[in-house]
């Protein structure tokens, strides 16, 4: 498949681009600074500003796929949306966050009093994007949440799938690493399982 990534410089994004490249799909990559991106075979990389849907339409006509991977605070719904339409590709994941996942009916992680406020705001943008998925009727979206802990770390293949609420493992930890959550948003982009709705994935 040909698959455009919206934000290939960032940390999730870069491993995205490394898992899809991996299983030899071609990628163009979107970034504001196209040379903070090493060149590989298989990966063309575009210059372009994500929040103008026309120039960004532009970019990722032609591609299966599009893959979101910015951050919530510097590119909401909307734009990415508009030019997905404009551009008339049928598929678009979006790197979620954990915030907006559930710990309890009708509570969210993002709701509890010890969340860091330093993430708050991230969240909450993320919580946005998730609801304006959900009244898009158009695109076939997929918007997979990482576990509370996401970090960098190792490629294990092995993890657990969940839906809308929070994953935990039996010590109470969530986790999983961005190698991994890459692999499950990848597994989806080639054999669609959460179409329209929001997934989870953990350890």
């Amino acid at each position: 498949m040909k698959v455009a990534v919206i934000g290939i410089s960032g940390r999730v994004g870069a491993r995205v681009a490394d898992e899809l490249l991996r299983r030899n799909h071609q990628v163009v990559g979107i970034a504001r600074k196209p040379a903070d991106v090493a060149a590989r075979p298989g990966l063309e990389v575009k210059a372009g500003d994500a929040n103008d849907p026309a120039a960004l339409a532009a970019l990722i006509r032609g591609a299966d796929a599009v893959i979101s991977a910015g951050r919530f605070l510097s590119l909401g719904a909307e734009p990415v949306l508009a030019a997905v339409r404009q551009a008339g590709v049928p598929r678009l994941l979006v790197v979620g966050g954990a915030g907006s996942l559930e710990i309890a009916p009708g509570k969210r992680l993002i709701d509890l009093p010890e969340f860091p406020a330093e993430y708050k705001a991230e969240a909450s943008a993320g919580a946005d994007f998730l609801q304006a998925l959900r009244a898009e009727s158009q695109i076939d979206w997929t918007f997979l949440s990482p576990a509370a802990l996401f970090e960098p770390g190792e490629r294990t293949g092995t993890f657990r799938v969940g839906g809308d609420q929070l994953l935990a493992d039996a010590q109470g930890n969530s986790h999983i690493s961005m190698e991994d959550y890459a692999i499950a948003l990848v597994d989806e982009l080639e054999a669609p399982k959460h179409s329209r709705r929001r997934f989870s994935v953990a350890y």
